[in-house]
């Protein structure tokens, strides 16, 4: 009997040989910088159409507005409720033109956005005129359509002295006080002011200068006549544009917006650490709702 043979041995296979699994050579892959500029540039076109469509966040810089809006405040301004015209895009960076789209008047007591007449600077301030109103100031009270608005004297309020609130002698004097505890105040005189719509609102009106009177003045169409609150301390349409006023009635097309309400405001205190910017807050300044209050017109 022959010997049964053994199958021969298999071939070895042909090829590159693979790599253990264990290790696998990665890939980076190229990045493709086309791509990543288009989104950063598509990331801020949407940023600028919303600032320009919807909505914007503001700074409030000085004190035309106390006592109801203090330097330091960060504001929401909506862009929409009186249409959009050339003021409404970012950065100002359309010309000029009394062209509006979806044209709303604003009503008494609305806190805006104005252009002066001579510069790209915002100023925020209160509607106090609508087209067609006649409006005077005497004696530092408003006289609208030639009845007097009505103005209530309330408590003072006391602000705490702070970086962004020094109430310094040469514009508030005699507010400042020291109080028991050490701590510094201003005194601020309030009248509470009324429109004709009911719009009900803090002013502040304690030392008699320039602006206190204004000769009568008729709204144009398409116009509204602005003041700040702190009427001794605003330059609005009460002051002429070379004192850096607004010069009159504003054209709505001026008109960039409508405060809505406050987010949070800092006394001045911070620093570049974030850190500091949490002891910088003002309680109870968060969340501050800037529509007027409405309540029942004298009279009626």
């Amino acid at each position: 009997m022959s010997e049964e043979q053994a199958p021969p041995a298999p071939a070895p296979a042909s090829g590159p040989t693979a790599a253990p699994a264990s290790a696998p050579e990665a890939e980076e892959a190229a990045v493709d910088w086309w791509i990543e500029l288009r989104g950063l540039a598509l990331m801020l076109l949407a940023v600028i159409a919303f600032h320009s469509f919807v909505a914007k966040p503001f700074y409030i810089p000085s004190g035309s507005m106390m006592p109801n809006l203090q330097i330091g405040d960060r504001l929401v301004v909506s862009k929409y409720p009186y249409g959009w015209s050339w003021v409404s895009a970012s950065f100002h960076v359309l010309p000029r033109s009394s062209t509006r789209l979806l044209p709303r008047t604003p009503e008494y007591g609305d806190i805006v956005i104005v252009v002066p007449p001579n510069s790209d600077e915002d100023y925020i301030k209160r509607v106090v005129a609508l087209p067609g109103d006649r409006i005077a100031v005497v004696n530092g009270q408003i006289v609208l359509n030639g009845r007097k608005v009505p103005q209530v004297v309330e408590p003072p309020l006391e602000l705490p002295v702070d970086p962004n609130q020094p109430c310094e002698p040469e514009e508030f004097p005699g507010l400042r006080f020291r109080a028991a505890d050490g701590r510094m105040f201003c005194e601020l005189p309030i009248l509470r002011e009324t429109l004709p719509n009911g719009a009900t609102y803090r002013v502040i009106d304690h030392m008699r200068q320039p602006l206190d009177d204004y000769p009568e003045t008729l709204v144009p169409a398409g116009h509204v006549f602005v003041m700040g609150d702190n009427r001794d301390h605003s330059a609005d349409s009460r002051a002429p544009v070379e004192e850096r006023g607004l010069g009159g009635p504003v054209p709505l097309s001026s008109v960039g917006g409508r405060a809505e309400f406050v987010t949070l405001s800092l006394d001045g205190s911070e620093g570049w650490n974030p850190l500091s910017w949490w002891k910088a807050l003002r309680p109870g300044r968060a969340w501050t709702r800037l529509r007027p209050q409405i309540v029942t017109p004298p009279g009626k």
